[in-house]
């Protein structure tokens, strides 16, 4: 187990960074005082949720089914199928009043996270009480709840077999193609909207949406992003951003949605785009979402809807429970909904009725992509070779400059400062420590194993030098692994922890930790994608930064060294830094249109730049190099080496020279793991 004596590092860094931009929007919303600043400042929200919520797909044919009606007293639930994207099946129920005259109001309803999708029974309950009232309600399944499992053709998928993995799965395979699986949900629901207002027994002027956790998201991503809804009520899930961070609480990728930290905005302003139209925030006493950020929300929504003229458009009801859409909170929000959509106060019900998943089933197998919906990972599959045929060819410095680009790497200025620490032994051999100071309190801990043991508190850089960049952690790679051991064994040898590797995990990496789809490594990553950064590229900054110091106390020229995650890291800065000489990469993928050809990656979310492929793909940087690079025993999706022959074949497919792909394991041992011809 590595020291972890920085493990707090990264997490601190990102608070410090969006607490001075949550000062700085704060000094913003507190100047709002007239109606024409309120309007204005709503026009810049609205901007940079346009931004986050795209591309959004062209409307299609919503091909509208309705599989069986289930008679209820009192109302009726039509087990309805559309289409959001061509061949993407949407499971949901319609609930319909009896004896209505008129059109009625009618109500979205977004699931939670609960494998039952529509038939949990919180969410069918909320339904049947909004329908008891006289409103036409619609609630539709999110990916792999319910029947829409997108794995459900799989043998193996253990990884993502519930729906918080299965969503961060879909959502970093979307990072590839530049797109947010937070708009694919949303645009489910936008569907949703359309086959509504379809009917001719809604009133599209009493709209509502509703949903809890997972559903409370997508109530308020709804909310910003259509401006057909005239009321909302969103349950546990309105806080902070900066209470969520705080507090280290990952999300689901959907929740991250890219760029709007880093344009200034709270989660409040996804509300707020839309006032002074009614809003109903819901929270519970003993939620896991910090209540302090729910005060907070309401009191910055508040503000705006006093100023607007509306005060009276805007409420907060928190029930006394734990995290749920509890009878508490399901009265107050239809309550609100009843007093906005001119029901007056809400009739006396009786209580709700029992409905079972078999119930409400839409598809006669119970899952959608058995009944020919097209999963997800065939559809982004499709848009990566739309992306990968018109893509330019770059090379030089174009290539350098685009690679930059994707990364987003900051500027460096001045050789960063480092401190020397204390030396360790690893594997019998002493090694001198440093904390380099790359962006703010970040530090790479860089060690140099030493020919001389008592030299262990300067810096003296050999002309020469061998930088090693592991796939977790340094001290581990260089106590046992094969490759690691072997760099420059007789001379002095480098090795780089960047931020969130190495000395400062952030948490455990044993069974349950760093790989981990819900794991403070991944929620970094989403911090980043919050900010309209790129985690991955903070992690080559901190490569080239110490290579800049490497440099400048007498580097001539630095040979590179990486494993797994740290070869991607060390391909990246071999690309970008003009004093790196060759290249030796162990375990690196062939390429990031892999990651899309399968159903499912297991490599870490922090791997996967956002929208790369429209531009380049790894082949491109491996060219690049030329007769620089050496790639040994290339991994596949699973992080697992790939089979010898199909990495020689597929390395030639890409023009690349077969002398500079080699493998460990003996020519004799790797014919006979060939197949025979």
């Amino acid at each position: 187990m590595p020291r972890n004596g920085y493990q707090h590092m990264v997490l601190d860094h990102m608070v410090q960074r969006v607490r001075r931009i949550q000062q700085e929007r704060g000094e913003r919303l507190r100047a709002v005082r007239t109606v024409r600043a309120a309007r204005a400042y709503q026009a810049d929200c609205l901007k940079a949720i346009g931004r986050a919520f795209s591309p959004r797909p062209r409307r299609c044919a919503l091909k509208t089914t309705v599989t069986g009606v289930l008679q209820r007293e009192g109302y009726r639930i039509e087990k309805t199928l559309y289409q959001s994207r061509p061949g993407f099946h949407v499971t949901s129920n319609v609930y319909v009043p009896e004896s209505v005259s008129g059109p009625c109001p009618a109500v979205v309803g977004a699931c939670g996270h609960s494998m039952d999708g529509k038939a949990c029974d919180a969410y069918h309950t909320f339904c049947q009480k909004l329908v008891r009232q006289g409103f036409i309600v619609l609630i539709y399944e999110p990916c792999n709840q319910g029947e829409r499992d997108q794995y459900a053709l799989l043998d193996e998928r253990s990884c993502v077999a519930s729906c918080c993995p299965a969503h961060n799965m879909m959502g970093k395979q979307l990072e590839l193609v530049g797109e947010y699986y937070g708009m694919w949900r949303a645009w489910d629901g936008i569907r949703a909207v359309d086959l509504l207002l379809s009917r001719p027994d809604v009133d599209p002027t009493r709209l509502g949406v509703t949903g809890n956790s997972g559903g409370g998201t997508m109530t308020e991503w709804l909310w910003a992003c259509d401006d057909r809804f005239t009321m909302a009520a969103p349950s546990c899930f309105v806080t902070t951003f900066m209470c969520n961070l705080e507090n280290e609480l990952p999300a689901d990728c959907e929740q991250y949605p890219p760029g709007v930290i880093g344009a200034g905005l709270e989660m409040a302003d996804l509300m707020i785009a839309r006032a002074p139209k009614p809003a109903l925030l819901l929270g519970q006493t003993y939620d896991f979402f910090d209540r302090r950020g729910l005060h907070e929300a309401f009191g910055d929504l508040s503000r705006v809807y006093d100023v607007l003229g509306h005060s009276q458009n805007i409420e907060l009801f928190i029930g006394p429970n734990t995290h749920g859409y509890s009878v508490h909170n399901q009265d107050a929000m239809v309550r609100f909904f009843c007093k906005h959509a001119g029901l007056g106060e809400p009739r006396p019900t009786t209580d709700p009725d029992t409905l079972t998943p078999d119930d409400l089933q839409v598809t006669e197998s119970g899952q959608v992509v058995k009944e020919g919906s097209t999963p997800i990972y065939e559809l982004i599959d499709r848009r990566a070779v739309q992306l990968c045929e018109k893509r330019p060819a770059l090379e030089g410095e174009a290539l350098k400059r685009r690679l930059a680009s994707l990364l987003g790497l900051p500027t460096r200025g001045a050789v960063p400062h480092y401190r020397v620490v204390r030396a360790v032994g690893i594997g019998g051999r002493t090694h001198a420590r440093y904390a380099v100071e790359t962006e703010g309190p970040i530090r790479a801990i860089l060690k140099k194993r030493l020919v001389t043991a008592g030299y262990s508190h300067s810096l003296d850089v050999e002309p020469v030098v061998h930088l090693y960049l592991p796939h977790i952690s340094s001290e581990e790679d260089l106590a046992s692994d094969p490759f690691a051991v072997t760099v420059n064994p007789e001379g002095a040898m480098y090795a780089v922890d960047v931020r969130g590797l190495g000395e400062s995990l952030p948490e455990a990496h044993g069974s349950a930790g760093f790989f981990q789809p819900y794991g403070m490594d991944y929620m970094m990553h989403g911090h980043g994608i919050l900010l309209g950064e790129s985690y991955l590229g903070r992690r080559v900054h901190d490569l080239l930064s110490v290579m800049d110091l490497l440099r400048a106390n007498g580097a001539k020229r630095i040979h590179l060294y990486g494993r797994g995650q740290g070869a991607l890291i060390a391909l990246f800065g071999g690309i970008l830094h003009d004093v790196v000489g060759n290249l030796t990469l162990s375990g690196a993928p062939l390429a990031y249109r892999d990651w899309t050809t399968a159903p499912l990656v297991t490599w870490p979310s922090a791997n996967f730049p956002r929208g790369v492929l429209k531009w380049l793909d790894l082949p491109d940087c491996y060219r690049a190099l030329s007769d620089r690079l050496v790639l040994l025993d290339p991994w596949d999706v699973d992080m697992t080496p790939l089979p010898r022959h199909e990495a020689v074949e597929r390395w030639r497919e890409y023009g690349l020279p077969p002398e500079h792909l080699l493998f460990s394991v003996p020519d004799e041992q790797a014919r006979q793991s060939q197949p025979s011809s």
